[in-house]
């Protein structure tokens, strides 16, 4: 794990892991509100999971390293829950996570986006359930002394920038978003992912929807950047390399630049507003989003005045079959827990919980995993 990972999970990891204790006290899942559908071979699992009964085993995940936080203070204290079972989560970033699924080596994966058509073949036909899990802000940190405020971005200065079309910090166009801030004459490095990450995904959406006639290099988990972008693995190897590189600027996720001590830039929203990153933004974008059925969809670009422009969710996906009636119990109770006690902490986290219509939406999807 990262340094930066490790110490904000120092200094918040106590206090949230009480706080879930005091909840699990309460409450074993947020599944218990929802039943097994009527006659499923894992109805059993399920009323037992939701009635507090214990269960025992071992779930693997791995994936978004966007979740890693999340996930690593939710399997600590699951533990006063479900004792007996072991949950294992490694960051990877979410095309590791989804290859993983698809392959059977894990029961679940985290994913910043929807399985790309490209890799729709690897499942193999069988129906994955999508579960929102956090929301949280893509930072635009960068690594500049001496200005007087905080940046200013628009979207078609930041694709430019991107694109290495806009090289140096005191270009005219990052001047016409930042008046009366001198800004230094040092050349721009963009900082980028290595893996394939929803990190990518989002952020490149996000610039292909706000700037259709500007943004060229498509979405993807992964991009043919400039030859010149330096790449980092995770968002804690962007976070890294950008506070180790005077005037870098990289987009990494909210947690991890507070956690790395990053400056963010605000980013002129879809309304017009420049609005900084954090939680708040987050959820005001995700409550101008339209969500799917599948309850897919993607917060950029969302209405709202006071919308952060470049946030992204994260899912946990499984498959709605699951081998035995053990395992389907065991997911339902654990992403029970993830729906419910980890939502009322993620803000202390670094990330946006669900809006509640959402939340619920999840919760009434946990009966669908079955055997």
């Amino acid at each position: 794990m990262p340094f930066g990972r490790r110490q904000r999970v120092a200094m918040v990891g106590a206090a949230a892991v009480a706080t879930a204790l005091g909840l699990a006290a309460c409450s074993s899942s947020s599944s218990s509100s929802t039943p097994a559908s009527s006659g499923s071979s894992s109805a059993t699992g399920s009323a037992s999971a939701s009635s507090g009964a214990k269960l025992s085993g071992t779930l693997n995940g791995s994936g978004s390293t966007f979740q890693t936080t999340f996930q690593e203070t939710a399997i600590s204290s699951f533990k006063s829950v479900q004792p007996s079972m072991t949950v294992n989560y490694g960051s990877g970033g979410s095309g590791k996570g989804r290859t993983d699924l698809s392959s059977g080596v894990v029961n679940f994966a985290g994913s910043d986006s929807t399985i790309p058509a490209a890799e729709e073949a690897n499942f193999k036909g069988k129906t994955v359930l999508y579960f929102p899990v956090v929301i949280g802000p893509i930072t635009l940190s960068y690594n500049l002394s001496g200005l007087s405020k905080p940046l200013q971005l628009s979207a078609p200065v930041i694709a430019d920038i991107f694109q290495a079309k806009v090289t140096n910090w005191d270009n005219s166009a990052i001047a016409a978003d930042n008046p009366g801030v001198k800004l230094p004459s040092e050349p721009i490095t963009i900082v980028v992912r290595s893996d394939s990450s929803g990190t990518t995904q989002n952020f490149s959406l996000f610039l292909e929807t706000a700037t259709p006639s500007t943004w060229t290099l498509g979405s993807s988990s992964t991009i043919k950047w400039p030859g010149t972008a330096r790449a980092g693995n995770g968002n804690g190897g962007v976070a890294s390399a950008v506070k180790s590189t005077p005037g870098a600027i990289g987009y990494v996720d909210y947690s991890d630049a507070k956690a790395s001590g990053l400056t963010f830039a605000s980013v002129k929203n879809k309304d017009g507003n420049y609005v900084a990153p954090s939680p708040e933004t987050a959820s005001a974008a995700a409550d101008g989003s339209t969500i799917s059925p599948t309850l897919t969809f993607h917060a950029v670009w969302a209405t709202g005045a006071d919308a952060y422009p470049i946030t992204y969710q994260s899912w946990v996906l499984v498959y709605a079959t699951q081998p035995n009636a053990n395992d389907a119990a065991m997911l339902q109770a654990y992403i029970g827990y993830l729906l419910g006690p980890m939502q009322q902490m993620s803000g202390s986290l670094g990330y946006a919980p669900l809006p509640a219509g959402l939340d619920s939406m999840a919760k009434a999807q946990l009966s669908k995993i079955t055997s």
